[in-house]
């Protein structure tokens, strides 16, 4: 912060509580105090934080910035910011430009040559990854899955292979369909659901991503979530290996009980295995 009291010309990049409104630190209190200007993805969710702590707006504009007006509303902010006026902005909930409207404006301002400074705070990501218990020295965010079945596959077939563990976001009505999914896709990776991080019914979800799918599927959990996903076992199994397996487990059970019991211990996904099954139990392989 300037030593005069007012934040510096520019756009600022405000991280807010994801959950307890006192996860925010003081320089992200300041800037909301001296910025020229306030944008928000909530107005009405950063009015509620800076009564909280007794940040007054006065006379300054609190302008709402999100995906459905960011079209109209960024010139405006830009216009501002040529002028030397410093602009603070925060999204919803956590850090800006995280699955987050922000981006765009970020990057228009960069490319017009006004500074962007960045006050970091709350992060839903990283909560998750605190709290998870899996292996945080690689880890990649990828956001929300696509909804449709066949797009969501094709993503987490990409995801698949990479070497870190999978940090995604996802709402929850789309839960126990993004790991029924996973499950079938990646097999049984362990994975957590973390809901309502920082709140007061935060809760982890521990398993494979089977058993996560079939408690999300008899108990849909509520709130905000983010799913955790363990990277693979390392080499892919080969298809031979896959085969001795499967010709052991479907003489002793069904052919069902033998994809599950293959699929477990191997951590190759199920579609694999099933349709390795089947053509194994018509001849084909």
């Amino acid at each position: 912060m300037a030593d005069s009291g007012t934040a510096p010309a520019g756009l600022h990049l405000v991280a807010v509580p994801i959950g307890a409104a006192r996860d925010i630190t003081l320089r992200a209190l300041d800037l909301l105090g001296t910025a020229d200007v306030l944008a928000a993805e909530d107005t009405r969710s950063l009015r509620r934080l800076m009564d909280i702590h007794g940040v007054a707006l006065g006379d300054r504009p609190l302008l709402a910035y999100h995906d459905h007006n960011g079209a109209q509303v960024r010139p405006r902010l830009l216009g501002l910011l040529r002028e030397g006026r410093s602009v603070a902005y925060a999204s919803e909930a956590g850090t800006p430009l995280v699955a987050d409207p922000g981006f765009a404006l970020a990057a228009a301002a960069r490319a017009e040559g006004i500074a962007v400074h960045a006050a970091p705070g709350a992060s839903a990501v990283l909560a998750a990854l605190c709290v998870g218990g899996l292996p945080t020295d690689r880890f990649l965010f990828a956001g929300f899955l696509p909804p449709k079945a066949k797009a969501r596959e094709a993503a987490l077939r990409e995801l698949g292979a990479v070497p870190a563990t999978l940090v995604l976001y996802e709402s929850p009505k789309r839960a126990a369909a993004t790991l029924r999914a996973a499950a079938e896709v990646l097999g049984a990776r362990e994975a957590r659901l973390c809901r309502e991080l920082t709140k007061r019914f935060e809760e982890v979800w521990s398993g494979t991503l089977p058993e996560l799918a079939e408690r999300a599927e008899a108990e849909a959990p509520r709130g905000e979530i983010v799913l955790l996903i363990d990277r693979g076992a390392g080499e892919a199994v080969t298809e031979d290996a896959l085969r001795a397996r499967l010709g052991a487990a479907m003489a002793a059970g069904s052919l069902k009980s033998a994809v599950k019991t293959v699929g477990d211990e191997t951590g190759a996904p199920r579609n694999v295995v099933y349709e390795l099954a089947l053509r194994m139990r018509d001849g084909e392989a």
